[in-house]
């Protein structure tokens, strides 16, 4: 199966939202702790093994990084979409200063509520763990704004297939009993399991207009 998130290209690293490329297109964030295996679900979603850092020491990720994609093709007479992946703070574990961890949470709520070209959130957590209080409080933020939100279950191939199983439906029935519309899917990027579904979420909800918004806005 050919990957339409290949073509992934890295643009930009920015410290404050005015900083990330003109705010028009589409753009998916992906967001998560510094420890969930954001960087590596980006790099096996993308098929580039170095494009997100990842590293053994949590939270490396400490900007908001943009990364281009082919453009995306519209209906009839619509010229292409200008179409982007966000990879957004690691947050939780990260040894900085308390200053810079407050700028990172005052950024990333300045780009979630301002940010007009976005589409959707992936979310990465890791499978092992229960959501952390910041997991809940992107899933409330995605509820309310009415922002689609795709959560992948990382490191599943830390558990046997049961297990994940297991885990996959404790989280959707926690979704369900909170009443978000939030979807969930199990994922390893190094197994691989589930790439090709988040692929397709990720394109999906790249192709897909936000209420209230056009595409060319």
């Amino acid at each position: 199966m050919s990957n339409p998130l290949q073509g992934a290209q890295f643009v930009l690293a920015a410290h404050r939202i005015a900083q990330l490329p003109a705010d028009h297109g589409a753009e998916v964030a992906f967001a998560g702790r510094s420890n969930a295996g954001k960087s590596s679900a980006l790099n096996a979603l993308t098929g580039h093994r170095g494009l997100a850092r990842t590293s053994k020491t949590p939270g490396r990720t400490q900007q908001m990084v943009a990364f281009s994609l082919p453009p995306l093709a519209q209906g009839e007479g619509q010229p292409p979409l200008d179409v982007r992946l966000i990879d957004l703070p690691g947050y939780g574990y990260a040894k900085v200063p308390p200053e810079l961890r407050d700028h990172w949470k005052q950024e990333i709520d300045a780009y979630l509520h301002r940010r007009r070209s976005l589409r959707g959130i992936v979310l990465i957590t890791d499978i092992r763990h229960p959501m952390k209080e910041f997991d809940r409080m992107m899933l409330e933020f995605c509820f309310v704004t009415h922002l689609p939100c795709h959560v992948l279950l990382t490191k599943a191939d830390k558990l046997s297939r049961n297990q994940a199983a297991q885990a996959l439906a404790a989280l959707r029935k926690e979704l369900v009993a909170g009443g978000t519309q939030a979807t969930a899917q199990v994922f390893s990027s190094s197994a691989p399991t589930g790439v090709d579904e988040a692929r397709a979420v990720v394109m999906n909800l790249l192709g897909t207009p936000r209420d209230g918004i056009a595409h060319g806005d």
